[in-house]
């Protein structure tokens, strides 16, 4: 296995790159990872820069410490008691990621330990799979200092993830939800130990860079897509046009040849 470190100099957040595979570190332990100023600017360098990089095939999104990530650093950053044009900015500097990350083509496994709360919270229910260690306690917490419980986009992702009943109870209470009831209301994908979350999250990465690399990135643009189609028609209708595309591809006819010779393919992304 092959890893080099990006070229890109972050100060709180480490990038490992191995075999086309980014793994995220959250480094700011000593404060839980709350999001400071410097910590939104780089999520946000990170996961927008990820649209055109094809070299990068799927992220693994994890924390240093004790805890995933509680939210936002409320002792150390500007902007929230500042005037509404400076909150205001603030807030959509953090909407912004969130957006990045589905925006991006690149599926996005999250390794979620301790508290995940508030805009931690948020960023794990913008992967595409979460993994929980046994002692994983989330929460909306907004509406726990006096904001309305729908931020970040809490109010799209959680209806769609756990159904309106669930989602209304964690939004307008800012209850935690911890680790084994989050995996009955399907929050999350499975519940381990925390020193088994890496080897999980690797068996996700391991099968997704089995597949072809152009049908990974619509798969997960299908599925974003599909999640507000209007009808089966239109769903159907995306999937059609993907499939041809993808099938004019010389990777899937390496697929189909790779099948038949009983071999793993090679995939060239052409």
């Amino acid at each position: 296995m092959s890893a080099d470190k990006s070229e890109r100099n972050y100060e709180t957040i480490i990038l490992e790159h191995r075999d086309d595979a980014d793994w995220l570190t959250l480094n700011r332990p000593a404060a839980l990872n709350a999001m400071n100023r410097a910590m939104i600017d780089e999520l946000s360098d990170y996961f927008t820069a990820l649209y055109r990089n094809h070299s990068v095939r799927v992220v693994v999104l994890k924390a240093a410490g004790r805890a995933f990530c509680a939210g936002l650093d409320l002792s150390d950053i500007d902007g929230v008691e500042g005037s509404v044009q400076q909150a205001y900015q603030l807030q959509t500097d953090i909407r912004d990621i969130m957006k990045a990350m589905r925006r991006c083509p690149q599926p996005i496994i999250s390794q979620l330990h301790g508290a995940v709360c508030g805009g931690g919270f948020t960023m794990a229910l913008a992967s595409d799979i979460r993994i929980a260690a046994d002692n994983c306690k989330m929460n909306a917490a907004f509406i726990k200092i006096g904001l309305t419980g729908c931020d970040m986009g809490a109010s799209y992702f959680l209806p769609r993830l756990v159904g309106t009943s669930v989602a209304s109870e964690l939004i307008l209470t800012g209850r935690f939800i911890d680790a084994e009831r989050a995996l009955r209301v399907n929050l999350v994908s499975d519940v381990v130990a925390k020193g088994e979350l890496e080897k999980i999250a690797q068996i996700f990465v391991d099968e997704m860079l089995l597949t072809a690399p152009m049908g990974l990135r619509l798969s997960k643009d299908g599925l974003n897509i599909a999640i507000d189609a209007p009808s089966l028609d239109a769903a159907m209708a995306l999937e059609d046009r993907q499939q041809i595309l993808v099938g004019q591809t010389r990777d899937h006819l390496e697929a189909v040849t790779a099948f038949f010779e009983k071999r793993p393919p090679v995939y060239q992304d052409k």
